[in-house]
């Protein structure tokens, strides 16, 4: 049995085929004809979009995100990434070397960052590079457009472009050498439905071709060695995640509750105005976490207020009046943009980052405020400010929004009266004084990604101490009481945009603690609101006594799991 990362959910059966794609090869000619050589690229560069739209309709078509591919032709677009090829080009460099150097040098900016979102970014130029290179050099894909019924596919890696030509009817299982829970293999995975485990290592050399397998996509484990009660146990299982899923389809529609009719709010998280689709089609009640920080990247200046204005007013349309939660820009840290030039740092966790960088740049943040603002007429939208530490930050912020405010009503532009102004709490400072906090906030969203990190002093990407990253730690469950604790006696909302909000090990705690707003990735939706649903408040309380009478992390997890 080997192990790997559950990213998609389901039991597959089925006989393993390997895809071994051809590694590109060529040789770096100097280039003296520099125009025909950059008119060699725009060709490429014009088939590649011609393809990726063809494949993106292909893949609306079965289910999948056909924006994922879109999102890749409007990278590829970009007059940056493009001008950056054109100038190597003019030095003497062939147009496969300009691809390779540029795509590159954004996969090295992209994969230094610590958020697996801004990472599968990086996933998205490989596979932009790959493709641009084959039409360069003329070397067609392989054909998966036929398979063999249950087929457990393994790859190196499932790109958005070998997807759309995959026949996805005869895929029961995919097994993936790289990608985790927010990559773009497990996002299309979940969105096919086909169980899928990521990150099994050397997959591609352990796993013979033809070989019978069962694909654990929960587990994240792919077992090789089976005999008829092995089999015969996994198709009982399978049997119980269809009825699961199908049960968890019925809530599609109905408002969120627990079982003794307390209601809830129940959120999507997105990284761009182009995931509008998941969101819809996930069901959910509303966004409580937009990232900004993509309409930063892929570019070489600022965006302007009105770029920005226009895709946060995409949102808020697509909407249709759900409330909209807009994390101002969380720059820094984990996610360097180079075009502004931040310093590096020692320890950039704890540096020039989110509302820091902001309230320093008053002119960009004020841009960005203002876009958000115009937005706001055009549905429920709200902001949220990140890594508050102090309280001076969340009133300084106020304090340029209502500037703004006075700006739009001289020049008679419409925004929303009443928007709301709260804070993502996220750091063991803005805990402390989450009781002060909640008296300039407009309400609050836990971040226990980073929270989880910062009170525990522990980076989940260092295996020597990510035995330590666990919300289900003491001191983290502590304070997330704490935290919701603080804003229920101010009388303000209290929502958790973080992974731990769809942990079903985590839902009775949170429910007993008082939390009003789950915000989940949009195909998490369905399984939060059904794990409500069958939750009894009072019975909630008594597991949450339970638990937070533990000392340990081990206690509390064995506990947890047995419910």
């Amino acid at each position: 049995m080997l192990k790997g990362i559950g990213a998609s959910d389901g039991i597959g059966i089925g006989r393993a085929l390997k895809l071994v794609e051809k590694p590109i090869v060529y040789e770096e000619i100097a280039v003296t004809d520099t125009e025909a050589e950059k008119q060699r690229l725009a060709d490429a560069v014009q088939a590649f979009c011609r393809r990726s739209e063809a494949r993106a309709k292909q893949m609306d078509e079965t289910g999948a995100d056909g924006a994922i591919l879109r999102g890749h032709i409007a990278m590829l677009s970009d007059p940056y990434m493009l001008s950056q090829m054109n100038e190597l080009i003019d030095g003497g460099t062939c147009a496969e070397k300009a691809v390779e150097t540029v795509c590159d040098m954004f996969i090295a900016v992209f994969s230094m960052t610590d958020d697996e979102l801004t990472r599968q970014r990086a996933a998205d130029v490989g596979d932009i590079k790959k493709q641009v290179q084959k039409l360069l050099l003329g070397i067609e894909d392989v054909d998966i457009s036929r398979l063999p019924p249950n087929t457990v596919l393994i790859v190196d890696e499932l790109t958005p472009s070998m997807t759309a030509e995959m026949d996805k009817a005869h895929v029961v299982g995919i097994v993936t050498e790289r990608g985790g829970r927010t990559s773009h293999s497990a996002i299309i995975s979940r969105a096919l439905k086909i169980p899928a485990v990521l990150s099994v290592e050397n997959a591609l050399t352990l796993l013979p071709a033809e070989m019978e397998l069962i694909v654990d996509g929960h587990a994240g484990e792919v077992y090789t060695d089976i005999d008829d009660q092995l089999r015969e146990q996994f198709l009982e299982v399978q049997k119980r995640f269809a009825e699961k899923v199908a049960l968890e389809e019925k809530h599609r529609g109905r408002p969120t509750a627990t079982k003794n009719g307390i209601p809830k709010k129940l959120y999507a998280n997105i990284g761009s105005h182009k995931d509008l689709d998941a969101v819809l089609a996930g069901d959910a009640e509303g966004i409580g976490l937009f990232r900004t920080e993509f309409l930063f990247m892929d570019r070489n200046a600022l965006p302007t207020e009105e770029e920005q204005f226009e895709a946060y007013k995409a949102i808020a349309v697509g909407m249709r009046g759900k409330e909209v939660i807009i994390r101002t820009l969380d720059v820094g840290g984990d996610k360097d943009i180079p075009y502004l030039n931040l310093k590096k740092e020692e320890n950039p966790f704890m540096g020039f980052r989110a509302v820091r960088y902001c309230l320093a740049n008053r002119d960009a943040y004020k841009a960005q405020l203002r876009a958000i603002l115009r937005a706001s007429a055009y549905g429920d939208v709200a902001v949220m400010v990140p890594l508050v530490t102090r309280v001076e930050e969340i009133i300084e912020v106020r304090g340029m929004v209502e500037e703004l405010k006075g700006e739009l009503d001289i020049q008679n532009i419409p925004y929303k009266k009443d928007i709301k102004v709260g804070v993502m709490v996220e750091t063991p400072a803005a805990c402390l004084i989450a009781d002060l906090l909640a008296a300039h906030a407009d309400f609050f969203s836990i971040g226990t990604n980073d929270l989880t990190g910062y009170v525990m002093a522990a980076d989940r990407g260092n295996a020597d101490v990510s035995y330590l990253y666990s919300t289900l730690d003491p001191a983290v469950l502590r304070a997330i009481k704490y935290i919701i604790t603080s804003a229920r006696k101010r009388g303000i909302p209290c929502g958790m945009c973080g992974e731990a909000a769809a942990d079903p090990r985590m839902i009775p705690l949170l429910v007993s603690f008082g939390l009003e707003e789950f915000s989940v990735n949009p195909s998490s939706v369905l399984s939060v609101r059904c794990a409500l649903s069958e939750l009894d408040s009072v019975a909630c309380d008594a597991i949450a006594e339970k638990a937070l009478s533990m000392e340990t992390e081990k206690e509390v997890s064995a506990y947890l799991g047995t419910l």
